[in-house]
């Protein structure tokens, strides 16, 4: 299993509707529930030893502090200087998710567990290492007043509730976060912490899914598991539950809660689903699944040409349709001739102006939505028709395709 895609092949993507931020009006300040809280290191170590921090997210697991900036943190500690404001947020288990501030926890944590010896102090003042007084020192050997010093220093904590609104926890997120910087992906696999996270993390390694997509959607900002969540939305919850849930973010969110529910059964299910629909759009489209190349109707005479110049950009909208649409639990019994109908039809497809549209601007627009799907479904459906109607007598049977 292919478990590192090369960087140089990822692509800036198309369809992608970034415009996520819905303004405060929609959820009044005093509606996000956002509070403060004085804690000590001591206390928040003492949680984080418990697990209810989460301090591991894999978005900054190659991100760690140098030691020397560690240890002038502890310092601050020492020295009595107040330390700016943490920012975390509560996830519906009850776990905290550091928003702004995993670095510094991560420091107290380290050096309250003797993982490091403060380093570096004194270096900007020209001062000897050998001289500083603290250089060298673990937790367990400064003098008790300090150690008590460490542990006493008050942190400030802006809590963000469990029942904030979805897209206030997003904005609030992306916009106090100070270290690396974070998509809302990101955001959403901290949130949602879970079997559902893990189950996208196993589908995003899924050689088949590297495959067809080409390397296309970067890994380390989680681009890939994105287009996975959406394909998990709108299978498990439908374009209706779109509309109903207003935004992406929503939908998405909805998504990874509902597969935190499953069973391991249903789980399986869904990856299975997921894994043939991405067979499926290979042997369809070859290199050009789910890219507006695939509406090329020269697609044929160089669909096996080593050669991608005729390839256009990853389109996430247009892996929407397709992914859903084209699953298992539709083409049990593809055949190369119901393969030829369903090309002739997705050639037709771009010719509607609308459905063009939809898989470019606005994208997220509960309408765009509708359109790129009921045009979609028209087409596999007429695909289905003309196939059963070339089909004889004798191999005609019935209820062998449905569209969902």
């Amino acid at each position: 299993m292919q478990q590192d895609i090369d960087q140089t092949s990822v692509e800036t993507i198309e369809g992608l509707d970034n415009s996520q931020s819905i303004g405060w009006e929609e959820y009044p300040l005093d509606s996000v529930f956002v509070r403060t809280e004085q804690r000590t290191v001591s206390e928040v170590v003492k949680r984080i030893k418990a697990g209810r921090y989460e301090l591991n997210p894999e978005f900054q697991r190659d991100f760690v502090w140098p030691e020397d900036k560690q240890s002038r943190l502890i310092e601050s500690c020492l020295m009595r200087i107040p330390l700016p404001v943490f920012y975390v947020a509560e996830a519906k288990d009850g776990r905290i998710i550091v928003v702004d501030g995993l670095q510094r926890l991560t420091t107290f944590y380290r050096f309250m567990n003797n993982e490091f010896a403060l380093s570096g102090l004194g270096a900007d003042k020209n001062e000897s290492e050998q001289k500083h007084p603290w250089n060298h020192q673990h937790f367990d050997d400064l003098p008790i007043t300090l150690q008590e010093r460490v542990e006493d220093t008050q942190l400030i904590l802006y809590i963000l509730d469990a029942k904030a609104p979805e897209r206030a926890k997003l904005d609030i997120f992306e916009r106090v976060n100070g270290g690396v910087p974070l998509t809302r992906q990101q955001m959403r696999n901290c949130l949602y912490n879970g079997q559902a996270t893990q189950w996208l993390k196993k589908a995003a390694n899924l050689k088949i899914f590297q495959e067809v997509t080409g390397g296309a959607l970067d890994q380390k900002s989680m681009r890939d598991r994105e287009a996975i969540n959406r394909f998990c939305a709108f299978y498990l919850l439908g374009e209706k539950q779109y509309k109903e849930s207003r935004s992406m973010d929503n939908f998405l969110a909805k998504a990874l809660e509902k597969m935190n529910t499953l069973s391991e059964t249903a789980l399986n299910d869904l990856m299975s689903a997921f894994e043939h629909s991405m067979r499926i759009n290979q042997k369809l489209f070859g290199k050009h699944a789910f890219r507006k190349s695939l509406f090329n109707q020269e697609l044929s005479l160089y669909q096996s040409i080593p050669n991608i110049s005729h390839r256009s950009k990853f389109n996430v909208s247009l892996f929407d349709v397709c992914s859903v649409l084209l699953t298992a639990k539709i083409y049990k019994n593809m055949d190369k001739a119901f393969e030829e109908y369903v090309r002739t039809e997705i050639y037709t497809l771009i010719t509607y102006e609308d459905f063009d549209t939809s898989i470019r601007q606005f994208t997220n627009k509960i309408h765009m939505v509708e359109i790129r799907f009921s045009r979609a479904r028209k087409f596999l459906e007429n695909a289905i028709k003309n196939y059963k109607e070339g089909l004889d007598d004798k191999n005609n049977s019935s209820g062998k395709f449905q569209v969902f």
